[in-house]
């Protein structure tokens, strides 16, 4: 697959990217080249920028925003190092984290949301809020589907997939992205490291960013982008923010809009 969406097809493209927008209702008016035949892959139009003005975002520092185009599967509190997968499912922050307690200690008791990405959505990856990269871990695994259907059926899927762990940092504490790889996404890109997958590893990997050498990031700057659909996981910290309460499982959220609310700063 992924080949395939890397090839240059010439002719024959343009005709494929307007069957794919008309199955699956892609809103092409929204992007910063509405025209197929502006592609020269299906992964540029799979991976296509927004016009500057598709996605306003508040001047409200304290919101934290959406980083993607998605369907809230679930979202809640952290509880005994748990989150809910699905209905009568749960799987531990620990197995999450790649086995890393000293992370995950830093984040039970605190706030996820899991957003799962559909083929239609807009597939570039934006900080929920402004922080600094202090490391970033490649976790190898599965690439099970991530649909609402494999998710409810598939024990501990997002502890077993492989997947990309983002580790942030602002006044108000860490805050990670996980960014989880399915079937036929074998490719994740950050904008500090390029592609990290292909190809697959085997073992988990660590690169941690000194104060000197740290990317950071305004709130809603793209920081990754997945090469098909797939699902993003936010953690954040305890007793320092708020789910808008308005938000809930199976609600369709925007990339850059109001998710929660910071509430106490560190210190």
């Amino acid at each position: 697959m992924w080949h395939f969406t890397h090839a240059r097809l010439g002719f024959i493209l343009p005709s494929f990217i307007r069957l794919f927008v008309k199955q699956f209702a892609v809103n092409l008016d929204e992007a910063a080249e509405s025209s197929p035949a502006a592609y020269s892959t299906f992964n540029a139009f799979f991976t296509r920028a927004l016009r500057s003005d598709a996605r306003p975002i508040t001047d409200d520092p304290q919101t934290i925003i959406s980083p993607v185009d998605a369907v809230i599967s679930q979202l809640g509190t952290i509880e005994n190092g748990q989150l809910i997968q699905a209905k009568g499912r749960q799987f531990t922050l620990t197995e999450l984290l790649g086995g890393a307690p000293d992370l995950a200690q830093l984040f039970d008791g605190g706030l996820f949301a899991t957003l799962y990405l559909s083929p239609r959505d807009y597939h570039r990856i934006h900080t929920p809020a402004a922080g600094q990269l202090r490391s970033m871990l490649y976790i190898p695994g599965r690439l099970f589907s991530v649909n609402p259907a494999t998710v409810r059926g598939v024990p501990n899927l997002f502890a077993r997939n492989e997947r990309v762990i983002c580790v942030f940092n602002n006044e108000y504490g860490p805050f990670v992205l996980v960014l989880v790889g399915a079937i036929f996404v074998g490719s994740i890109e950050t904008t500090w490291a390029g592609e990290i997958t292909p190809p697959r590893g085997v073992i988990i990997r660590r690169d941690d960013y000194p104060n000197n050498e740290t990317p950071t990031f305004a709130r809603g700057a793209e920081c990754a982008r997945f090469n098909m659909g797939s699902t993003v996981i936010v953690l954040l910290p305890p007793g320092r923010a708020q789910w808008l309460a308005n938000k809930q499982p199976n609600d369709r959220i925007q990339c850059d809009a109001a998710l929660g609310q910071w509430q106490s700063r560190v210190g």
